[in-house]
């Protein structure tokens, strides 16, 4: 039986259909409309991150303080043969004694400030009063501005007031619901962070891709845990040279400002900024000569500088330097995000990015 191949007619051939190329328009307005939903995207997403602040902040706030603390937490565990549970509540009873002996010791000092405040109020007024021609030139200033302006209006301020007993006792529950969730997000982050990261390296397919996803994770946290606490023992020296200066320079309660400073020190540039006017308030309550108003924020803006040049690049090291244009970026998108929390998990966020980058990017050696 002999058999012959099927030639399919011309009438059975399915017609050639030509693409006509586009044009430059229509390419034009083919890629705005991705740019766009890409804009569209990340406005939504932002957005429903700032909506959910109040559980996305104590969370991100545990993950930024397990990276820290996995380090000890795996010295724990190969050393003195605690399992995982056991280093995580040691974590964080750890975290809880060391947040007690800082608010002990701000307790008192703190205290006595608040007391004096109607006194250093007084003072102020004082200062402001010997100062009057510079606030005269400002008002003289203010008259020139309505003039040219073309109104004769007065600029007033309304303020308005509340009842703070019924904002704290409102604010009050959501700071306690926030601190729980931080402690157990941290507890079980700490606890279950080898789970984690084997569950998620269980979904990569290739061998490459776990590879580099193990890679990522080793990656996120050396840097994070190296930057903080390296940055913990670099602020903690800051607070104690900034405590004995003043204390030397005679400036009243100077430990509360050193323990302020290693506080304060965590944000950068946003902090130092802080506690620069601090104390420029507490010199204008403590002396009255021009010269002496100026002594601690200096004393403090001295160290400041020394910290800042020289001691943190020594420390970290290059590989851990930043670009600074970025970091300013990353603090003032999440401080207006999250406020406070916000400007503590900005440069974790970004040495996250980093790690992220460098395992995925290629790096072209020259």
């Amino acid at each position: 039986m002999r058999f012959e191949r099927f030639q399919p007619s011309a009438a059975l051939k399915p017609p050639i259909v030509r693409l006509q190329a586009k044009t430059g328009i229509e390419l034009g307005l083919s890629t705005g409309s991705q740019i766009a939903t890409i804009i569209v995207g990340l406005a939504v997403f932002f957005a429903a991150v700032d909506l959910a602040q109040v559980i996305l902040a104590p969370v991100a706030l545990a993950v930024v303080t397990g990276l820290m603390f996995s380090p000890v937490a795996t010295v724990m565990e190969r050393r003195l043969r605690l399992p995982l549970w056991a280093s995580a509540l040691a974590i964080v009873l750890l975290l809880l004694v060391m947040i007690a002996i800082v608010s002990a010791l701000f307790a008192f000092p703190l205290s006595l400030w608040l007391d004096r405040l109607p006194d250093i109020w007084v003072q102020i007024q004082s200062h402001i009063r010997d100062w009057r021609q510079t606030f005269d030139s400002l008002a003289g200033l203010q008259e020139q501005l309505r003039s040219v302006m073309g109104t004769d209006e007065a600029m007033t301020v309304n303020i308005e007031e509340g009842s703070a007993v019924t904002e704290i006792a409102f604010v009050a529950p959501i700071i306690a619901a926030q601190v729980l969730l931080f402690l157990a997000s941290l507890y079980f982050f700490i606890a279950t962070r080898h789970q984690i990261r084997h569950s998620i390296l269980a979904l990569c397919i290739t061998r490459r891709a776990r590879l580099k996803t193990a890679h990522v994770f080793r990656d996120v946290e050396w840097f994070v845990s190296r930057y903080l606490l390296s940055i913990s023992l670099i602020n903690a020296g800051l607070g104690v040279a900034v405590g004995l200066a003043l204390w030397a320079a005679g400036v009243p309660s100077p430990f509360l400002w050193g323990m302020l400073a290693f506080l304060l020190n965590y944000i950068i540039y946003i902090g130092p900024a802080i506690m620069s006017v601090i104390l420029i308030g507490v010199g204008l309550a403590t002396w009255n000569e021009l010269s002496l108003v100026f002594l601690p924020v200096t004393i403090y803006l001295a160290i400041n500088f020394i910290e800042a040049q020289f001691v943190t690049p020594h420390v970290i090291g290059r590989a851990m330097t930043l670009n600074p244009f970025f970091v300013l970026l990353s603090l003032t998108f999440w401080i207006w995000l999250w406020g406070p929390s916000g400007g503590f998990v900005a440069i974790p966020f970004i040495l996250t990015v980093h790690a992220v980058m460098r395992n995925v990017v290629p790096q072209h050696k020259a």
